[in-house]
């Protein structure tokens, strides 16, 4: 099923896109792609804005991927709009975009699961037991339909990006990964879909994340803080206004703790404020 909405066109069917895509390919056209669990906002927009930059073609996947939501997760209640996605991503250039149904992409007798171990255990994999498991092969689905030449992920989601690298890499996928810029509010909160949840009050309140964080960047800079003594003003900071899940100071290709800051690091937070989860980050 093909929907034409103005020069960019809606495909709902693996098989379609498929054909369209390979027919392009065969062509000469370069393809980019933007995975998304729609709802857009700048910070989706800006890896279009890339994409089409970059590219002949551009892609944009919206899907809700059930398989890396945990049972007591929002996936029921994650925000969808693809009307307001679709105009969204016409305005940015998007050539195509992927929406397919659940069942399209997984059929009733899926058996098979893609997990990169220890990358997956770790942060956020902590309190989402299955999460990157389900990220993982959602992935790696998206990149076996589309085969793009490059693919785009924002820094907000570093873990994520770490561990669809390390993947990417381990099985010698043919693809080129770009890390994009975190996109953030005025306020200096991340953009995320999850942005949604918060009155405009906690919506300044989560802000004290990314002031937390600025503030580290300079005293990293001055050389005034161990990583712990960093941890933990990090930690008081943010717990004035929301409750802290985690902060780490980790190696920004491993993500395992450092001792000591003597090259570029990254600074990891997630934190909830009215029960919503937020995660934000700096590389230093």
């Amino acid at each position: 099923m093909t929907t034409k909405i103005l020069s960019m066109q809606l495909i709902k069917k693996l098989s379609l896109i498929k054909k369209i895509l390979s027919s392009l390919r065969s062509k000469g056209r370069s393809i980019g792609f933007v995975p998304t669990m729609g709802y857009l906002h700048d910070g989706h927009l800006s890896l279009c804005r890339q994409s089409v930059k970059d590219n002949d073609i551009t892609v944009m996947s919206v899907f809700v991927n059930s398989k890396q939501f945990a049972p007591d997760e929002d996936f029921k209640k994650y925000p969808r709009d693809i009307r307001r996605d679709l105009s969204l991503a016409r305005k940015c250039g998007v050539d195509f975009v992927f929406y397919p149904d659940n069942d399209e992409v997984y059929t009733k007798d899926h058996l098979t699961y893609v997990e990169v171990e220890s990358l997956s255990k770790i942060l956020c994999g902590r309190t989402r037991p299955g999460h990157f498991k389900g990220v993982a092969t959602i992935v790696l689905k998206l990149l076996n339909i589309i085969q793009p030449d490059i693919f785009y992920l924002g820094q907000k989601d570093y873990q994520q990006y770490v561990v669809i690298n390390k993947m990417i890499k381990d099985l010698n996928l043919p693809v080129r990964l770009k890390l994009m810029p975190i996109v953030r509010e005025t306020s200096g909160l991340a953009m995320s879909s999850r942005n949604s949840y918060l009155s405009k009050e906690n919506r300044e309140k989560a802000s004290i994340i990314y002031r937390a964080l600025q503030k580290a960047r300079i005293l990293v800079k001055l050389n005034e803080f161990k990583p712990t003594e960093m941890k933990d003003f990090i930690v008081d900071t943010v717990a004035k206004k929301m409750q802290v899940e985690y902060v780490e100071i980790l190696d920004l290709s491993s993500l395992q703790p450092v001792n000591k800051i003597t090259g570029r690091v990254l600074i990891a937070v997630a934190a909830r404020i009215a029960g919503v989860r937020l995660i934000d980050n700096v590389i230093i």
